[in-house]
């Protein structure tokens, strides 16, 4: 019998080899489909879109609250100081009748993103999914669905990848999860009780129920509880469980360790050079994540798509958050900058989607460079262009050119080679369709 289940145990470890092998996942070339996707979505959304950014007469930001000083409607139980029974009664409120999984992953693969991120679970600890380990969850709510499944298989559908955003620290519904700044820190040891109870578990929970492609960890430039051990053994789980799933740097802010995926930019911050290791921006629409019904300060799309092509061109990403309305609908400001972007996406992608950055000292104002080696061994760069100008010099150092056009419409561009120099002659009508053009050098 003893003979029996060595066998068994060696046969069971066998095919679980034989399984990662198979998929031929390495922690070289894990991380090679973010590399190339460029552009993402976020989504915040949870119990904090019921309220919409106003409670009991106040309304974020709000100087008169000790607390308030911030847009973040996610934010509002703790800005606000919503009583905890009164914002866990919101469960009793919380049925998006509208929400259609499929339609909002449309969205995203029209908007031209490659990849989704949604809050599982934020800071006030309610979960998207019906928990076995916590009952503040979704489960307890007038929705009956399956929201995270649901979006799992409309991401696949589509073939996009997702994943979830985890506040593995900060929880203010556990009695021993991390708090804000401003209330009595937790003890380390209390602190401890949470991460046993119900962060490393439901981290678990979420790879064995929904397989996500990346999580998305959240901690900022401020003292944690996430030292070296706790942050090593949640990646260590991680691994274990998932091979392919990414990790974000935000783990531990002052410390994410050699073993991160890609690091994470702090809030709507832009690098001014280039990175090497894989990165991303998280960046807002408006200046709230979640859904405040008073934040009117839309973005225009081109800005966006401005922050879209600087990160490209410095080796990066960009996740463009949502915070779709409590009844499961996206804004229809959202929308429609996520159509226009979508729309120029599809025109210009090819200066987008797995292009690398152009590594030269001196490139003009208002000028972004990106490039790609084709198939055939050549090198083409795309020369992004957000504002009037007659012509363009850029130190390029190419061998022979065969051509320039404007990536979008296929329109001639005269150039002039010098040596190490090239300068484009600019078509005077270049910008009558779109406020950002491209130019391609074959």
């Amino acid at each position: 019998m003893k003979k029996l289940t060595v066998i068994l145990c060696l046969l069971a470890v066998s095919v679980c080899l034989m399984g990662q092998a198979q998929t031929g996942i390495t922690a070289e070339n894990r991380a090679d489909w973010f590399k190339e996707a460029k552009f993402g979505i976020f989504v915040h959304w949870g119990l904090y879109s019921i309220l919409g950014g106003s409670y009991n007469g106040h309304t974020l930001p709000d100087t008169t609250m000790a607390n308030g000083k911030s847009w973040y409607a996610e934010w509002i139980q703790q800005r606000l100081e919503v009583p905890a029974d009164v914002y866990r009664r919101l469960e009793e409120q919380f049925n998006p009748v509208n929400f259609d999984a499929d339609a909002w992953i449309a969205e995203v693969k029209n908007a031209g993103a490659r990849y989704f991120v949604i809050t599982a679970k934020h800071h006030d600890g309610f979960a998207l999914w019906d928990s076995k380990v916590s009952d503040f969850d979704i489960g307890n709510t007038l929705y009956k669905g399956e929201l995270l499944g649901d979006l799992a298989k409309a991401c696949k559908k589509y073939g996009i990848k997702y994943g979830f955003y985890y506040s593995h620290w900060q929880d203010w519904e556990h009695p021993q999860g991390a708090v804000p700044h401003w209330q009595p820190t937790r003890p380390d040891a209390d602190f401890e009780k949470y991460w046993r109870e119900k962060s490393l578990p439901q981290v678990r929970e979420l790879i064995e129920r929904y397989d996500p492609d990346l999580f998305w960890f959240d901690t900022w430039n401020e003292e944690t509880h996430i030292n070296e051990v706790r942050r090593d053994e949640l990646i260590a789980m991680i691994r274990e469980l998932s091979p392919k799933c990414l990790i974000n740097g935000r783990i531990s802010f002052y410390n994410p360790g050699e073993d991160i995926d890609f690091i994470e930019m702090f809030d709507n911050a832009y690098p001014d050079k280039i990175l090497e290791k894989p990165w991303q921006t998280p960046a807002t629409m408006v200046h709230s994540w979640g859904w405040h019904a008073n934040d009117f300060n839309w973005k225009p799309t081109q800005r966006m798509l401005g922050y879209l092509i600087n990160n490209t061109a410095k080796g990066g990403n960009y996740l463009l958050n949502i915070g779709p309305k409590a009844d499961g609908t996206f804004p229809s400001a959202a929308v429609h900058r996520l159509r226009e972007m979508g729309g120029w996406l599809f025109a210009n992608g090819e200066a987008i989607y797995g292009a690398k950055p152009v590594k030269i000292d001196s490139i003009p104002d208002g000028v972004i460079l990106t490039q790609k080696q084709i198939a055939s061994g050549e090198r083409v760069v795309y020369v992004g262009i957000n504002k009037q100008m007659d012509e363009v010099v850029l130190p390029l150092g190419l061998n022979k050119i065969h051509k320039c056009t404007v990536l979008e419409t296929g329109m001639p561009v005269d150039f002039v080679q010098e040596r190490d120099i090239v300068r484009l002659i600019l078509p005077a009508k270049l910008f009558t369709d779109c406020n950002i053009q491209v130019i391609k050098i074959e």
